[in-house]
């Protein structure tokens, strides 16, 4: 039963594809930044009023920006880093890890023919992407 972690990504990447899977990322430090510099600047030029106006259209200007364009989820589960690869890998484990299988392969085959199965590893790719990117997901079955 033992799997490695970029058998089990493939795996839950055939999932969210059949699933139809996006999901837009969040990106808050890129818009926390964004507020910063944007305050800085208005200070710079304005004082304390300029901080404030900065400020307020740098939040405006992050909202935006930061809104993000949805993706599929395999190619996100794809340009995770490993550590959160592996997380991901653990919860997918725990799901499956009461069914008689061998291989990966194997697997895969009882994965695919069953909607059930199918459901709870989307789920979980589904909780994993909210919890620890932020992102909003839509499946478009």
């Amino acid at each position: 039963m033992p799997t490695r972690v970029d058998q089990m990504m493939q795996l839950l990447c055939r999932v969210a594809q059949e699933k139809g899977m996006t999901a837009a990322v969040k990106h808050s430090g890129e818009g926390a930044i964004l507020v910063g510099i944007a305050a800085f600047a208005g200070g710079l030029l304005g004082g304390p009023r300029g901080i404030a106006v900065g400020g307020a259209l740098g939040g405006l200007l992050g909202a935006w920006m930061t809104s993000g364009q949805f993706k599929p989820v395999p190619q996100i589960l794809m340009e995770l880093p490993p550590a959160e690869q592996q997380k991901l890998c653990n919860e997918a484990m725990a799901i499956v890890r009461n069914i008689d299988w061998i291989d990966i392969f194997q697997l895969t085959v009882l994965v695919m023919g069953s909607g059930d199965l199918k459901f709870l590893l989307a789920k979980a790719v589904e909780r994993f992407l909210v919890r620890e990117l932020n992102a909003q997901i839509k499946y478009e079955e």
